[in-house]
């Protein structure tokens, strides 16, 4: 997510939302996405990558790692996911990965 004019615009998703609607969720909500999330069959390979994007930008930060090598498919699509995020801080990613998970279980 990057902020323009008092507005958040997710990578992902390309929305716009006033800065102030960002949901602040705890760590315990957070946690229980975490969980749900595993059991998570139905989900998109684009869905379960803005998932992985947000839960590394909220418990890790910004990417830290080179991009994987040119076979690593996988990985470089989770790196991918994960770069987008950049910049977003930590409560702010909780929040997108609580969203992220809400939606992907509809």
């Amino acid at each position: 997510s990057s902020t323009e004019g008092g507005e958040a615009i997710c990578t992902h998703t390309k929305r716009r939302a006033p800065l102030n609607q960002i949901k602040m969720v705890s760590q315990a909500e957070f946690d229980t996405a975490a969980e749900e999330a595993k059991g998570l069959s139905k989900a998109s390979n684009e869905q379960m990558l803005e998932l992985y994007g947000w839960f590394k930008q909220a418990n890790v930060g910004d990417v830290n790692t080179d991009r994987p090598g040119m076979l690593d498919f996988k990985g470089k699509s989770k790196w991918d996911a994960w770069e987008k995020c950049k910049g977003t801080s930590k409560e702010d990613a909780m929040g997108k990965y609580v969203e992220a998970v809400a939606r992907a279980k509809a």
